[in-house]
């Protein structure tokens, strides 16, 4: 993904630009029609440009959806001025050529200087490129975005996410309280949030809720069987993560050892060495030489042992070699008839010449194939295959690639299959790998004792037919989908338990979304049944956000801001709710994208409704503090914090989000004010 930093000159004026709510998508494919789908969910016009009528809608309502349908190229500049490109707010580029998605882009900001492009790209040059020549364009890789979701769906553990901010990683975890979790010492929720750590939602035992940001009581006390999922930053590190050592001790070692030297294992290696080379012909011929060599190497040893009683079997073995090296005119290099030996054996001996250097030539041949495979590079050997408790990664395009490395990050025992015979053999060196068509592949890695399995193919009824083959050799393990379709993913989602069915586009389009309302996505993830935004804000004059609470932001738009700069100062990660919000601030907020559009209109989706009672002061100082408190946590004047605190007791006449009110009365009652909430 690129986000440009600096805009051209012609691009300043930009933000002096009215803006409206006219959005066109130009590719009606499976990621065009999600988009729209995506953008619809903000309340804004959408149209969209098709080079032709589709005869199949993958989302059967998408023409209701759209204010326009117009069919053409969108390269013609004829096109654009007949749609009134000048009126649209943003335009999402997303067909599956990327030389069109890059040439639109480029006629599309001559014939509109204000309007915001997304790009469908996955080349990152380009992008950087292109993005500090056109300005304000960003541009996103819609395969390779959803692996994120995939590794994290083939955890199945209490890590739901994780990103990198500012050399700093934050991670979303969720974790199930035992009986003897130190958390339920806690007297309420609230006190579970600290400077690194924010909670995002609760569910009490047995509930049934779905998960949801800022869905939780923060009066009341964690307990056993709670699911609680927070967000935690770490330094950039994963010595913190969970790791599996091992220490083999000699038994061990003497154990495998052994194992390696079994009839059973060797017969097991030439089984897999038969299998391995379909797709290498000439292994199959350097494997019959061989053996045909070592018939000959017996025969011959055998001949001249019984001919020549008087030599040994090792002086008859060692002519038989010289022979097999091209040595016939040693033996029998004189010009004179040799009468004592007869004719079928020297014929038999200049068989075994030929027969060598048939093989020498084989020999060549596969040192000369090997050289060329590794590319003349050494690389080292793979480890072997994991017995239990592994990931199995299916299909290493570019997302399977992808996943392997997010899963190694998290040190994983992961095996990697793939089809491809061309596969580069320098990546992902350090995981097992099986390249084999499917059927045969899932034979050799341990399936029935593996955890998890990724099935991130190019083709969704492949990848069907592969999870459908996985669930009936191990029916326990988790299955992660990959399709195309969203009407397929629901239907396999309620057919197929312990499956996570990902529709690719479905969560590349609400980053695609996210980003037309001018925002910067760095990452998602899911929670439950949501995709969640890892999204950036630049506070700008006029913009809704400025002058506002991040407490009043958090709670009024259902966000969690995890990162505040503000000016050229250290970032502060996990803030404080009393931070007030001005131009040239930087703000890194977990949204869904429902909080998103109502950050767009300026619309809270929760009211303040909760409101304070202070009942006494203590002290004058605690009266003195208490005003302040009431005038950081609640944003009201000071004039009206010190006029309540000189007047006790009092109701705040501000109504306060609940989380807000809660831990306002907490902070008074600490400065030893009386409050509590009504």
């Amino acid at each position: 993904m690129s986000t440009p930093e600096n805009r051209p000159q012609n691009q300043q004026e930009n933000d002096s630009q009215p803006l409206s709510d006219q959005f066109l998508v130009c590719g009606l494919g499976g990621l065009g029609q999600h988009c729209v789908v995506a953008l619809k969910a903000y309340g804004v016009k959408v149209s969209a440009i098709e080079l032709v009528h589709p005869q199949h809608w993958e989302i059967p309502n998408l023409p209701n959806l759209l204010e326009n349908l117009i069919i053409g190229d969108c390269r013609d500049p004829a096109l654009l001025n007949q749609a009134k490109i000048q009126h649209f707010r943003c335009v999402l580029i997303v067909t599956s050529n990327e030389r069109i998605n890059a040439e639109t882009a480029l006629v599309i900001r001559k014939l509109s200087r204000y309007s915001r492009l997304v790009l469908r790209s996955s080349k990152e040059n380009l992008n950087q490129l292109l993005g500090q020549l056109l300005g304000n364009l960003v541009a996103y890789e819609p395969t390779q975005l959803p692996a994120f979701a995939f590794a994290l769906a083939a955890l199945g553990t209490e890590i739901l996410g994780f990103f990198n901010l500012d050399s700093y990683r934050f991670q979303i975890i969720q974790r199930q309280l035992s009986p003897g979790d130190p958390w339920c010492n806690r007297s309420s929720l609230q006190d579970l949030n600290s400077r690194s750590r924010r909670l995002l939602c609760h569910l009490p035992r047995g509930s049934s809720q779905p998960l949801k940001v800022h869905a939780w009581q923060p009066n009341l006390q964690p307990s056993p069987g709670d699911m609680i999922v927070y967000v935690e930053v770490i330094e950039r590190s994963f010595s913190r993560l969970p790791t599996t050592t091992t220490t083999l001790s000699l038994k061990q070692i003497l154990q495998d050892s052994l194992h390696y030297l079994s009839w059973q294992f060797l017969q097991q290696q030439i089984i897999q060495y038969w299998q391995q080379s379909e797709q290498q012909p000439l292994r199959r011929v350097a494997l019959f030489c061989g053996l045909f060599v070592f018939i000959l190497s017996v025969i011959g040893t055998l001949l001249f042992r019984s001919y020549y009683p008087e030599a040994t079997y090792l002086s008859a073995f060692y002519g038989v070699i010289i022979l097999l090296l091209g040595g016939y005119a040693d033996i029998f290099g004189e010009f004179e008839p040799v009468t004592v030996i007869p004719g079928w054996l020297q014929f038999f001996a200049l068989g075994l010449t030929l027969a060598g250097t048939a093989l020498v030539g084989v020999l060549y041949a596969l040192l000369t194939q090997a050289l060329l495979s590794a590319r003349f590079q050494l690389t080292r050997k793979r480890p072997p295959i994991p017995q239990n408790n592994h990931l199995i990664v299916i299909g290493l395009g570019r997302v399977g690639q992808r996943v392997a490395v997010f899963l190694q990050e998290f040190k994983q025992a992961i095996v990697g299959i793939t089809e491809n015979s061309q596969f580069d053999s320098t990546l992902l060196p350090s995981i097992p790998l099986i390249i084999s068509n499917y059927a045969d592949a899932l034979s050799k890695v341990n399936l029935a004792t593996a955890r998890s399995v990724v099935i991130v193919t190019d083709d969704e009824i492949l990848n069907l037919e592969i999870g459908l083959m996985v669930r009936n050799v191990n029916p326990h393990c988790h299955i992660v989908i990959r399709t195309m379709e969203q009407s397929l993913s629901q239907s396999l989602t309620q057919l197929l338990p312990k499956t996570d069915v990902l529709c690719a586009y479905k969560v590349a389009a609400e980053a695609f979304a996210g980003a037309a309302f001018g925002e910067n996505i760095l990452n998602l993830f899911r929670l439950g049944n949501e995709t969640i935004l890892v999204t950036e804000y630049q506070i700008e004059a006029g913009d809704t956000l400025n002058g506002l609470l991040l407490s009043e932001v958090a709670y009024g738009y259902g966000v969690v801001p995890i990162l505040h700069q503000s000016g050229e100062n250290i970032a502060r990660f996990i803030p404080s709710d009393d931070i007030l919000l001005s131009v040239g601030d930087r703000m890194v907020v977990l949204a869904t994208t429902e909080g998103l559009q109502a950050i767009e209109q300026g619309i809270c989706i929760a009211a303040k409704t909760t409101k304070v009672h202070i009942e006494d002061a203590r002290t004058p100082d605690a009266a003195f503090e208490g005003a302040n408190l009431i005038v950081r946590i609640s944003g009201c004047q000071l004039s009206l914090a010190r006029n309540l605190m000189n007047n006790l007791p009092a109701t705040l006449p501000i109504p306060l989000y609940q989380h807000q009110a809660y831990r306002l009365v907490q902070e008074l009652r600490k400065s030893q004010v009386c409050a509590y909430i009504l």
